[in-house]
């Protein structure tokens, strides 16, 4: 099969957007006991047979510590409040672990997973509460409670609704924050509360709303996904990726496309989930250059809808600024025409120097790997002049492991991708990149394309996209081969 067959073929199996199960939300779903007796017992199967070898939940190829802490916390006391007398032992390994992952959370290089601060302290009671951990967490769990009741004091009474990203961490409530919930407004279109089993099953549990989309969620063995449906999400990034390799036109891409187009609200863009409310602006600005590139009309003022003094916003409420939606917006105001000198560009080349490692890399809170960040820069940045992408291009050289690979963490077919487009793009318009280091990427990248997915993108917990990866993976070999750079200089075809 050819690269472009199995292209089309990648372009007609994405777009339902299910992504790697979630302990954390597993763990929710085990808490629905008499609500719904076989979804509950199902996840705790799950949760039984996915403890990690430590003792904890969570990622299972890398030691991410926000995500380990939420995961085993969930699942933990998921067990201890509806598991049997064979769980002791499971509670007391993950007991065992939970200290050291609350001492090393600042070692986490992007940051917290999404709703850490409200939902760890919350979860991290229960826990005491139930006996899964002691006394020795109480002087973290103080600090957390304090950080918690500061940021909920801000949430006004009733405001958590289906238009709030807040929906999307509504168990985050419990029993002491449930004023904040709009309990009538709080379903979204599709049954789900916020598109997370998670926030779902909390609120499942107290009212019996939104099984069908937990029974629809869960899979044959007992687990459920850390968000869902990112159909929107999920079909503009393969489109995006696929792209990059010229690829033209298929019954799949003009189905993505069609799809993207129609998941649209004027004004305002997409978000994640065909449906899901607010719409944000990295997904918005994806969507943007993948319509723009494939010549269908865009509605630009969506996308500068989410622009702001200094950067472009996911939404307007955020903490902190995502590295990737400023990116992602480069790439979509360069797709529809827009030069170096426009204000909006010069506006986000300005937060990219200044956010920028000294090394030349960018971390962003969206995946764990400065290697996404960085590579989506450079392709973003392409045929620009700005000692920005200079340094972005020399730190992803220097930092080829011996055997070829990429990876912060561990070498992966996921960032070897990445590199590989950024460097092959870069190779084509004349930069100075080895060509070496792209053969022997690429080498790599071939015998590994295959392997399992380590679970490098942030939610509530780690997750990987895998069809997102799979079309990132698949574009990389593609770009290779098309420029000619997959073999050593003297071999022939």
């Amino acid at each position: 099969m050819s690269r472009h067959d199995e292209i089309a073929e990648l372009l007609d199996r994405a777009g339902p957007g299910r992504v790697t199960d979630s302990a954390y939300d597993t763990g929710w779903l085990a808490r629905l006991g008499d609500a719904d007796a076989d979804l509950s017992d199902g996840a705790l199967e799950w949760l039984r047979r996915n403890q990690l070898p430590d003792g904890a939940w969570g990622a299972p190829h890398l030691g991410y510590h926000h995500d380990r802490l939420i995961c085993t916390l969930s699942a933990a006391t998921a067990l201890a409040r509806n598991g049997d007398a064979t769980d002791r032992s499971r509670i007391d390994r993950a007991a065992a672990v939970l200290p050291s992952d609350l001492k090393s959370l600042a070692d986490d290089a992007a940051g917290e997973t999404i709703g850490f601060e409200l939902l760890a302290p919350a979860l991290l009671t229960e826990a005491r509460e139930l006996g899964v951990v002691g006394g020795e967490v109480d002087a973290v769990l103080a600090d957390l409670r304090a950080e918690r009741d500061r940021k909920l004091a801000k949430v006004p009474a009733g405001h958590i609704d289906n238009r709030t990203s807040l929906a999307h961490s509504a168990e985050m409530a419990g029993s002491d924050a449930a004023h904040l919930v709009d309990a009538d407004n709080l379903l979204s279109h599709n049954g789900s509360v916020g598109f997370s089993p998670a926030a779902t099953a909390w609120h499942a549990a107290a009212t019996g709303t939104g099984l069908d989309y937990l029974r629809a969620s869960a899979g044959a063995d007992g687990g459920v996904p850390n968000v869902g449906p990112i159909n929107v999400f999920e079909s503009a990034w393969t489109l995006f990726n696929t792209a990059l390799t010229g690829f033209g036109g298929s019954p799949g891409r003009d189905r993505l496309l069609a799809f993207v187009a129609r998941s649209w609200t004027p004004g305002r863009g997409v978000s994640f989930g065909a449906g899901f409310r607010p719409e944000d602006g990295d997904d918005t600005a994806v969507a943007t250059e993948v319509l723009a590139g494939a010549g269908r009309p865009v509605d630009l003022d969506a996308l500068l809808s989410y622009s702001g003094a200094d950067y472009f916003h996911c939404w307007p409420t955020e903490r902190n600024p995502s590295t990737s939606t400023n990116v992602h917006a480069l790439g979509a105001l360069r797709a529809a025409g827009l030069g170096q000198d426009h204000p909006e560009v010069a506006k986000v080349l300005r937060y990219l120097a200044a956010t920028q490692d000294p090394a030349g890399s960018w971390i962003d809170k969206w995946h764990v790997s400065p290697y996404y960040a960085t590579a989506h820069a450079l392709l973003a940045g392409a045929g620009l002049r700005h000692d920005a992408f200079a340094g972005a291009l020399d730190w992803v050289s220097r930092t080829q492991r011996a055997d070829g690979s990429w990876g912060f963490y561990l070498p992966t077919a996921e960032e070897t991708a990445y590199c590989l487009q950024a460097l092959t793009l870069a190779h084509r318009q004349g930069d100075p990149v080895p060509a070496d280091a792209i053969r022997r990427g690429h080498t790599w990248l071939a015998a590994h394309a295959a392997d399992p997915h380590p679970w490098l993108w942030i939610g509530k917990c780690l997750y990987s996209p895998d069809v997102v990866v799979d079309s990132a993976v698949l574009s990389a070999l593609a770009l290779v081969e098309e420029a000619d750079l997959a073999r050593p200089v003297g071999v022939g075809r």
